[in-house]
């Protein structure tokens, strides 16, 4: 193959981080101005904005956990804590719709961190974190909201900040968050009253003055959007005030007051002998235009300004509220003085900011969307945020997911949630230049979930809430974000590097169609009618009747749609070309008493032409599909493989195939991808025998002649454990693995019976639920006619899986095999949610080593679908890519015994979205897919400066002809006789012709 110019990898991040700073980054803020967020983030270039960013944080970014006083510490008539609102909201005997129930689902004993202060701080011991948000009870310092002050509560809170001084964790404290001391409601009506921001300044005062020393990090409160709007708007949480928007607009004016008030009191007296920060924590969705429309993008922007931008915009830019909210709501929303306005703006340090569960498809109500999407893009929120409140230092205060109340410690939902969150957060900061100083992970531990009660966890540490000690257990994502702790995000790996170099000589280039298109239609000089030309009257041809031709027999030229085929293919350079024969079409009747000669020989015109223009057929003998699993009626009618029938049946059309297109095909496939979803194990164990039994007859009574190779190919997706660190979740991939691909290929590959893991996990399910699944056993015989009928292992192969053993989501569990389907957000995927894992092509390529030996392995299929809109080819373009880039590590890294790869597919007509040709009103058009993919072709792989030059042999082209030659010798000697004395014959009546003339002359 001659040398081509070097294919380098798809444009890293550098190129991309060029583009993003032309798309542009936040520059200082005003209001309005992060509308242009929606048109930048759909501009950026796909698929490589989205992919997983290897990178670390700054130096110095602080990582922590966080929790709620009353999510957590329990002890609620201990040490002379006094009442708060949501103690007597979760006692009340009445539950409103959608609101927490009473009973049980209280914050009474919780995770009781109030007697387990040491406990909870050697979690965060464990985690490695930087810093510790927590929150002061006021009812546990001021059990009636004012003075006198209990000293219990004092005590405790100083136990708390002395303990975490000793580990060298930075507190970052709450003063509220959500649990307003039940007295101040009773007798004031609580933050409806304009005598809070006074009261809440006091109790600020006194804890600046008792724990101040010791803490740098002051939030006010956390997501007054919650405490107002369904606190006195809606009812929905405590007080429970169903006061409508008016007293919810006017609870938040209270709360801005508030908010104002203590930040000025620790400006004026406290920060400058303590030295700390203090700001307010706000929760805030993220929203997506239905359409990218101009009017669209102002609803959106105008649901962030209702419920961040309340907030938001008085205190970081001009003390007063959106311009959108005071026109829609002029008759609801409370005025500022221009006095309050300068007093409000600027009252915060930094911007401290809540993403997730909370609030984010949870208590954000409908109409705040606009009718417009939901989503939880924390990137484009920290954009957003950037670019309209002047790039402040942004610290995320609270972010993660949840995951079911009956998920113990391998939440695998939970890490992927919180990977997705923290990965855009790095990218906030790498590509957009968002100023993003730390986040904190929600919760350290289990515990009391407000309005979903205990139906949900958040925590990093599993909490029993039926015991009495309430010991932390470490979950999964204790240990991924400890990790991630320690790495300071996700530094890139030699794993995840693409690598430069190339395939041995003769590898198998191929491409996929799993059915070709057939065309059988006569061509015009097949037609045996006579016709005359009406050359005066209608000027057509008028056939005669009763006068025929004699007819001749069809050539491969009569089959056009042959040319075509034929004619891409080798645009693209494949050196291999793979399809399946149609079982049911060549033997109608499933036996050889009806045989569709016309097909056959289309079979045979296709594969000599192929040979012709030396691309290797690749054919196999069936293909599973929807209609009758595309066997002949007859069969299918009569159990299918269910029928030992259909094995005898088998064989002999294998033998037909053989002996029809033997001469053309020297690399077969048994069956190709059986389906092992829609098989039962009576029906794997007959499909099982046929192969063999067709193998054998191949290399009994056709190898010696034919000199080709045959063998079956199976799908084969790659099975991660959800939760790398779980023992029961590698279980379950393994399990995953032998049931998949292990039932068919154990077998054949290994010791010639079922695998191991298969027989056990079917006798306990048989054993414990009364099933009856019923594997069938192979005689010594059948095993030995199984075990080795192979020449290769071919395998498809699409995309990777990851499965848990916890039951998360009931839609996406298997209950016979007890796994838990899980979706990893951060990967690609294709239009129909097929993940795009590329790693995962190199891991099955090892598993197949380790467990069947140094086998030859071709890769028979691999692809991933688009639509119409060609942005998703260029996802193929990547696919393609990567995934021949991790094989040629399988190849190159880990000594696999690699000799192909296929592409699937060659075209949308006969497989539609997956092409690599389109096919619109009867034309093929080359994707840049198929442009794409012929470059590493005839690159053979991805050589770079330092890769050696591969000199290959130059490859004869294969004669199709030569059989009809050899079987017609003497037909050819005779005509190259007559051939000779034709000549001879012309020269002498020339030379003699010539000589006459010159006589008369």
């Amino acid at each position: 193959m001659a040398p081509a110019a070097p294919l380098l990898p798809l444009p890293p991040p550098p190129p991309l981080l060029l583009l993003l700073l032309v798309l542009g980054r936040p520059l200082l803020g005003a209001p309005g101005q992060g509308a242009g967020t929606w048109s930048r983030f759909a501009r950026l270039p796909y698929p490589q904005d989205q992919l997983f960013l290897h990178d670390t944080f700054p130096d110095g970014f602080l990582w922590g956990a966080g929790s709620a006083a009353y999510q957590t510490e329990g002890g609620w008539r201990q040490g002379g804590k006094g009442a708060s609102i949501w103690d007597t909201f979760a006692h009340r005997p009445a539950t409103p719709p959608g609101s927490v129930p009473p009973g049980p689902a209280a914050g009474d004993v919780a995770s009781d961190s109030y007697n387990n202060l040491f406990r909870d701080a050697e979690g965060l011991r464990r985690l490695g974190v930087s810093h510790y948000r927590f929150s002061l009870a006021w009812a546990r310092l001021l059990p009636n909201g004012t003075a006198p002050l209990n000293p219990a509560g004092l005590a405790h809170y100083r136990r708390l900040l002395g303990r975490l001084r000793e580990l060298g964790v930075e507190p970052v404290v709450t003063l509220y968050h959500w649990d307003l001391p039940q007295g101040l409601q009773d007798a004031f009506g609580g933050w409806a009253s304009p005598v809070l921001p006074q009261l809440f300044c006091d109790y600020a005062e006194l804890c600046f003055r008792h724990f101040g020393g010791q803490v740098r990090y002051w939030l006010t409160m956390d997501n007054p959007y919650v405490v107002a709007w369904h606190g006195y708007g809606t009812g929905r949480l405590p007080p429970g005030v169903q006061g409508g928007p008016r007293l919810a607009y006017r609870a938040a004016h209270h709360l801005l007051q508030a908010h104002a008030k203590v930040w000025h009191l620790y400006n004026d007296h406290f920060r400058p002998t303590q030295r700390g920060k203090v700001s307010i924590a706000l929760s805030s969705h993220w929203i997506k235009p239905q359409h990218m429309t101009e009017k669209n993008i102002k609803q959106c922007q105008k649901s962030l300004d209702f419920v961040l931008g309340w907030f938001a915009k008085p205190i970081f830019i001009d003390g007063d509220y959106p311009e959108s909210m005071k026109s829609n709501l002029s008759s609801l929303l409370p005025e500022f003085s221009e006095v309050e306005k300068k007093y409000i703006k600027g009252t915060a340090d930094f911007f401290a900011l809540s993403f997730g569960a909370t609030l984010s498809f949870q208590l954000l109500d409908s109409h705040m969307k606009f009718q417009q999407l939901e989503s939880i893009s924390l990137r484009q929120l920290l954009y957003w945020i950037s670019s309209e409140y002047n790039n402040p230092q942004i610290f995320i205060v609270e972010n993660s997911w949840f995951v079911s109340g009956s998920t113990k410690r391998d939440d695998a939902k939970y890490i992927y949630y919180l990977k997705k969150f923290i990965m855009e957060t790095l990218k906030a900061i790498r590509y957009d230049g968002v100023n993003v100083f730390g986040y904190t992970v929600w919760s350290l531990l289990d515990g009391f979930e407000w309005h979903r009660g205990y139906s949900i966890r958040r925590g990093l540490f599993y909490v029993d809430f039926q015991s009495h000690d309430k010991k932390l257990m470490p979950k999964s994502s204790v240990l991924f974000y400890q990790k991630l702790i320690e790495k300071n995000g996700f530094p890139p790996l030699p794993e995840n590097q693409p690598i430069e170099g190339i395939f041995p000589c003769g590898f198998a280039w191929g491409i996929v169609d799993n059915y070709i298109q057939v065309d059988t239609t006569p061509a015009q000089f097949l037609d045996s009618n006579v016709y005359v030309w009406d050359v005066h009257q209608t000027k057509k041809l008028i056939k005669v009747d009763g006068v025929f031709t004699s007819k001749r027999k069809r050539h491969c030229v009569d089959f056009a749609a042959i040319r075509l085929q034929i004619s891409l293919l080798q645009e693209m350079h494949v050196t291999h070309f793979h399809f399946s024969l149609k079982w049911s079409l060549i033997l109608p009747l499933g036996n050889l008493s009806l045989i569709n000669h016309t097909l056959v020989q289309y079979y045979q015109c296709f594969a000599s032409e192929l040979l012709r223009v030396n691309i290797t057929p690749v054919v196999a003998l069936w293909q599973p599909m929807a209609e009758n699993q595309e066997l002949p009626v007859s069969l299918a009618k009569y159990g299918a493989w269910e029928n030992p029938e259909t094995i005898q049946a088998f064989v002999e059309y294998a033998r037909f195939c053989f002996t029809s297109l033997g001469d053309y095909v020297k690399f077969w496939i048994t069956m190709n991808e059986p389906s092992v979803k829609n098989l039962t194990y009576t029906a794997g164990h007959n499909l099982l025998k046929a192969h063999a039994k067709a193998w054998h007859l191949y290399d009994k009574e056709f190898r010696r002649s034919q000199k080709g190779k045959i063998s079956i190919a199976l799908q084969a997706d790659w099975v991660e454990p959800a939760c790398p660190f779980s023992r029961n979740d590698q279980d379950v991939a393994d399990r995953i693995l032998e049931f998949d691909v292990g039932w068919l290929a154990e077998p054949i590959f290994g010791n010639g019976d079922y695998p191991q893991v298969m027989r056990a996990w079917l006798h306990r399910r048989n054993s414990i639920d009364l099933y009856n699944f019923h594997l069938p056993y192979f005689s010594e015989d059948e095993k030995k006619l199984i075990q080795g009928s192979f020449d290769f292992f071919a395998l498809s192969h699409y995309t990777t899986t990851l499965v848990g053993w916890e039951k998360e989501d009931a839609l996406k569990y298997d209950h016979y095999l007890e796994v838990q389907m899980i979706n990893d957000i951060t990967w690609l995927h294709s239009p129909s949610r097929a993940a795009v894992v590329p790693w995962g092509l190199r891991k099955l390529l090892k598993w197949v080593k380790s467990k069947y030996g140094n086998v030859p392995i071709y890769v028979m299929a691999n692809g991933i679908d688009d639509d119409q809109n060609m942005m998703h080819d260029k996802l193929r373009v990547y696919y393609i890519q990567n995934y021949i880039n991790e094989a040629l590590k399988a190849y190159t890294l880990d000594n696999v015994n690699l000799q192909g790869y296929f592409v699937y597919s060659f075209n949308d007509k006969t497989a539609p979205k997956y092409g690599l040709y389109s096919y619109v009103a009867n034309q093929y058009e080359p994707k840049p897919s198929m442009k794409h993919y012929r470059e590493i072709i005839d690159n053979n792989g991805f050589p770079g400066p330092e890769t050696p030059e591969l000199v290959c042999p130059e490859e004869i082209a294969s004669c199709p002809e030569c059989h009809f030659f050899r079987t017609r010798k003497s037909l050819l000697a005779f005509i190259s006789f007559i051939f000779v004395a034709f000549i001879v014959t012309i020269f002498f009546i020339t030379y003699y012709s010539r000589r006459v003339e010159r006589r008369y002359k």
